[in-house]
C-alpha cells in the first residue's frame, strides 16, 4: 500500500449501530490533529461516505499513472468509495466475487497521497470483504462499534472474533447511542440498555475508546456532508470523538512505530 503507514478498520458486525457516522467523525478527527488521513468506503452495496462527506452527484474520480485512480477530497481528508463510480440509485446487484473485485480494485488502486491513517469503513458481517482486507494488505489494528443492546454485542463479539482469527489487533470499542439526550429539555434515557461496551472490553481485554451519545445534531450533520467533528468542533460530541482519536494514534503508534508490520497467510 504505497502512500499510506497505517491501516485502520472500523467494523460492526452487524449494520445499524452508526459505524459510518464513526468513522467519517474519527477520520475527520485524527486530521484535526495533524494527520494525513483517508477513508475507504468498503461497503459496495451502501456506500454512505460520499454524502456524509458532502461530495456532490456525479463526481468521479480522475484517472491517475499505472491505472490508479486519485482519490476525491473533502473536508481536508482523502476518500474512495464505490459511490464516486456509479449513480448512488443503482443497485449493486452482484454475487460475492464482484464486490470482493471491486474493492480489490479500489484498495490497492487508488493512489493515496502520503497518509498517516487510511480507515476501512467496513460492510457488516465476517465475510469476503474482510477476509481480503486481512490477506492483501497489512492492518495496524481495528475498532469496533456497537450500540450496548445485547443483539448488537452478539455481532461486535463475532467481528472481534473474526480480527483475532486474521491477526489483526482490536484497538478498542466505541460504544454509540449510548444515551439519548434529548436537545430541548436535557433529559437523558439508556434507551439501548447501559455497560455493554464495558461487558464486551473485559471480556476480550480492550478498552472502550469512547462512548456516544444518541442524539438528533449527529444524524443531521453527518446527512449534510458536514460532520459534527467540522460543524461543531467544540461540542461535546466533537471532543469525544477527538480522544477517541488521540487513543487509535497512540494505540497504533505504540504497536508498529513508524509503519504497520503485521503480515498475514493465505
Amino acid at each position: 500500500m504505497d502512500g499510506v503507514k497505517h491501516i485502520v478498520a472500523v467494523a460492526s458486525g452487524k449494520g445499524g449501530v452508526g459505524k459510518s457516522t464513526v468513522t467519517v467523525n474519527l477520520a475527520l478527527a485524527l486530521s484535526s490533529q495533524g494527520y494525513r488521513v483517508g477513508v475507504l468506503d468498503a461497503d459496495i452495496y451502501g456506500p454512505s461516505q460520499a454524502q456524509m462527506l458532502g461530495v456532490e452527484e456525479g463526481v468521479r474520480p480522475q484517472a491517475a499513472a499505472d491505472n490508479k485512480f486519485l482519490p476525491l477530497e473533502a473536508h481536508g481528508i482523502q476518500a474512495m468509495s464505490m459511490a464516486f463510480m456509479v449513480n448512488t440509485r443503482d443497485a449493486m446487484v452482484w454475487r460475492g466475487p464482484m464486490v470482493v473485485g471491486a474493492f480489490q480494485q479500489m484498495l490497492t488502486q487508488t493512489q493515496w497521497d502520503d497518509l498517516d491513517f487510511l480507515l476501512i469503513d467496513m460492510p457488516p458481517g465476517t465475510g469476503d470483504i474482510q477476509l481480503t482486507l486481512a490477506q492483501k494488505v497489512p492492518v495496524s489494528g481495528a475498532v469496533i462499534v456497537t450500540t450496548p443492546q445485547d443483539i448488537a454485542l452478539l455481532d461486535a463479539r463475532k467481528g472481534i472474533e473474526m480480527f483475532r482469527k486474521v491477526n489483526v489487533p482490536v484497538l478498542g470499542v466505541v460504544e454509540n447511542m449510548s444515551l439519548y439526550h434529548c436537545e430541548k429539555c436535557g433529559h437523558e434515557a439508556a434507551i439501548f440498555g447501559t455497560g455493554g461496551g464495558d461487558r464486551i472490553a473485559q471480556e476480550y481485554d480492550t478498552q472502550v475508546l469512547g462512548r456516544l451519545p444518541l442524539t438528533l445534531s449527529i444524524r443531521e450533520l453527518a446527512d449534510s456532508g458536514r460532520p459534527s467533528v467540522v460543524s461543531e468542533p467544540e461540542s461535546a460530541v466533537s471532543r469525544t470523538f477527538a480522544e477517541i482519536a488521540s487513543q487509535v494514534a497512540q494505540s497504533v503508534s505504540a504497536s508498529h512505530g513508524g509503519g504497520p508490520t503485521i503480515s498475514f497467510s493465505e
